[in-house]
């Protein structure tokens, strides 16, 4: 039941905030001051934020239907949120980019990765 709630509350973030991203990449600009100075970077932020997030949200969808599939949901997840919550680190440490965005997305981060790195050792056996 846990790895239901945890899949479809992830299905409820990721879905709608990557079909959001790629209808309106701008508003990256005023909530992260991610803003694209081309063509080509409005759909570089419509493929990072918009299709990963989206695809994030249909592999756990995928295993919400498919209880078969919600262990691989639950690791994938882990991974990913444990590599963005990283890079973000590095970068925070690096560029000395403190901001509200930027500690709201690295708590988010930090908290999902044990989530789902729990959720996935829980299904495994």
């Amino acid at each position: 039941m846990a790895m239901k709630i945890f899949l479809g509350l992830s299905v409820f973030i990721w879905l709608p905030y990557g079909l959001y991203c790629i209808a309106v990449p701008e508003y990256l600009a005023e909530a992260a001051g991610v803003a694209a100075t081309t063509a080509t970077g409005t759909t570089e932020i419509r493929a990072m934020y918009g299709g990963l997030q989206t695809s994030i949200g249909l592999l756990c969808a995928l295993g919400l239907a498919r209880p078969k599939y919600a262990h691989t949901a639950a690791t994938a997840l882990c991974f990913l949120l444990a590599g963005l919550f990283s890079a973000r680190f590095i970068g925070f440490v690096l560029d000395e980019s403190g901001s509200d965005y930027t500690y709201g997305t690295l708590v988010f981060e930090s908290t999902y990765t044990v989530i789902a790195g729990y959720m996935a050792n829980r299904s495994q056996g």
